[in-house]
């Protein structure tokens, strides 16, 4: 990379790193780009010759979310362990994100976009579908090819492990980021895991 793009690169993430400070600290508060501006140090003007809209800054930190998250569990799906095993360390990951970065997780939520545009919302939905379709794709190989055998279809597998997940992360924000999500998560799936697979006759 050039010396003449490494400012932009620094300020563009300076302006995506104030942004999820800033969620994190005015929870239930839209956040503007005046005081977007104010906080980075630049003018209105300045954020927009990096970003041409405050969904696009939005949309970055989902990016930001996509590649930490779902870069992982790819190559999660391809350790040398169990696809159930696989599922639990993948919903760690996510756990321990979002943990990490409380305002991305406002955004995740949606508890921070309530009346913005509705391309943030599917942006959104795409990330857990993509995460999903992997989680998915773990189970079915492992059924198909190691005998694996679930109470549930996996389908329902993955919708309840993520329904636990997402529980504990909408905890994390209505305790304004106290409860870790990651807390105990180990004895939580011992409990969840004795349900998801079926060891009746095997």
């Amino acid at each position: 990379m050039t010396a003449t793009n490494e400012p932009k690169k620094n300020r563009k993430q300076q302006i995506l790193e104030t942004l999820a400070f800033m969620l994190e600290d005015n929870p239930g508060d839209r956040i503007s780009i005046a005081a977007l501006a104010k906080s980075v140090g630049v003018s209105e003007a300045a954020l927009y010759r990096h970003f041409p809209s405050k969904t696009k800054m939005l949309e970055g930190l989902i990016e930001f979310a996509e590649d930490a998250v779902l870069s992982r569990a790819s190559t999660i799906a391809g350790d040398a362990m169990s696809a159930v095993d696989k599922i639990e360390r993948i919903t760690l990951v996510y756990l321990v994100f979002c943990e990490r970065n409380p305002g991305i997780t406002r955004l995740l939520t949606g508890d921070a976009i309530s009346g913005e545009r509705d391309r943030l919302h599917a942006r959104i939905r795409q990330f857990f579908d993509r995460l999903s379709t992997e989680m998915r794709q773990i189970l079915r190989k492992s059924e198909l090819e190691d005998g694996l055998r679930l109470t549930l279809s996996v389908n329902e597998s993955v919708a309840l492990a993520q329904a636990c997940a997402e529980g504990r992360i909408a905890a994390f924000v209505r305790s304004q980021f106290k409860s870790r999500p990651s807390d105990n998560w180990s004895s939580a799936w011992h409990c969840l895991q004795s349900g998801l697979v079926n060891t009746a006759n095997t």
